[in-house]
């Protein structure tokens, strides 16, 4: 089939941009006497999302910044993203957080603290909160000094973690606590975490440093070598998103593609179809389905059985790739399922262990 969101992805994306600005008018205007004491923090690479316990998501942003060279902040989140590759000379747009992990301490706390302001300005009653972080399965110890020096700089009272698997897992409702294997795929912009859960721990995980960034950079680099053609990741975001799919479709989608010919340097534009985007990003979609294929021989084998009745689930921007969770099946054996709202799991996940601290609390570290 032709896909529908391929048919014009600037349009889309402007759509979705000025949906966030209205959301972000709304959250500013709507002020409430309930103190937003206990928060859930999805920091992610490509997307902020914060969760209020008893109100739900209130906040979704690009994890970007805009900075000058003195590195003063210019723009944080929706701002700063509309100026990715389109910036003067002295000003930068740039991510803080890489491959899941804050690469920038000190833009990353300044971004965090801009967040958690929003949130919190808009209740009378003021207090400092308590914070559930998501980070991922396989942070070293220094990355999650990083995040937490980061929060408390931002003025959060209590800081808890959580690794990102576990949180996507509740999120979708999978029984964790109960000695049923469940197995979960969480596919973000800078890591893919694949963890098999039981009793509220980690069995067995893979995290890998491949995401929907990596994908980006794949379709930057086909762009370049087929066509001669420079783009910028915005716009191999909006091919990923239009054009990308792990598998064969019924009927191939095509769309013009707006850069710059390496050659003359003049801007140009060609049309590209699906089967291409495929062939470009088919490198970092086999890593992911090699991580989970290594995830699977660490199982033990009674919780493989488990897994094989009851599925994987796929969560994360990166599952809404088309076909991923067919390649899956078919490299795997496997039941794959993706979540309805695969975007927002991890967030919502950590905002049960809000509702529910007493059944999910033995899943959090400090």
């Amino acid at each position: 089939m032709t896909v529908a969101i391929g048919t014009n992805p600037a349009a889309l994306a402007e759509a979705f941009l000025s949906n966030a600005v209205a959301r972000r008018g709304q959250l500013a205007k709507r002020k409430t006497w309930r103190p937003a004491s206990e928060l859930a923090v999805d920091l992610g690479t490509a997307n902020t999302l914060i969760f209020v316990k008893g109100e739900g998501v209130v906040l979704n942003e690009p994890s970007v910044a805009a900075v000058d060279q003195a590195g003063n902040i210019l723009g944080i989140g929706l701002e700063a993203k509309r100026m990715l590759g389109r910036t003067p000379e002295g000003i930068t747009a740039v991510r803080p957080m890489k491959d899941g992990v804050i690469a920038d301490f000190h833009i990353a706390e300044k971004m965090l603290r801009h967040f958690l302001r929003l949130v919190i300005d808009r209740t009378f009653l003021r207090v400092k909160p308590t914070v559930i972080v998501c980070v991922p399965s396989g942070i070293t110890e220094v990355e999650r000094r990083a995040v937490r020096d980061s929060a408390q700089s931002a003025g959060v009272k209590r800081l808890y973690m959580v690794s990102e698997p576990m949180a996507a897992a509740i999120g979708v409702g999978l029984p964790v606590e109960t000695p049923v294997g469940s197995m979960v795929i969480d596919i973000g912009g800078g890591t893919t975490n694949i963890a098999v859960i039981a009793l509220s721990g980690i069995v067995c995980d893979a995290s890998i440093r491949t995401g929907g960034d990596e994908l980006d950079q794949a379709i930057v680099q086909f762009m370049r070598k087929t066509y001669s053609l420079l783009i910028g990741e915005p716009t191999a975001e909006r091919i990923k998103i239009g054009l990308g799919s792990a598998t064969q479709l019924e009927r191939e989608g095509e769309m013009d593609v707006k850069g710059r010919d390496l050659v003359s340097g003049l801007p140009k534009t060609i049309r590209i179809d699906s089967a291409g985007v495929r062939d470009a990003i088919q490198e970092p979609v086999s890593h992911i389905v090699n991580a989970v294929r290594r995830a699977l021989e660490m199982t033990p084998p009674e919780l493989a059985s488990d897994v094989l009745e009851h599925g994987i689930m796929l969560t994360g921007g990166g599952s809404l790739i088309r076909g991923l969770d067919q390649r899956l099946m078919d490299e795997t054996g496997l039941p794959v399922r993706v979540d309805e709202d695969p975007l927002t799991s991890v967030v919502r996940g950590t905002g049960r262990i809000l509702d529910d601290f007493a059944r999910y609390g033995t899943v959090l570290s400090t």
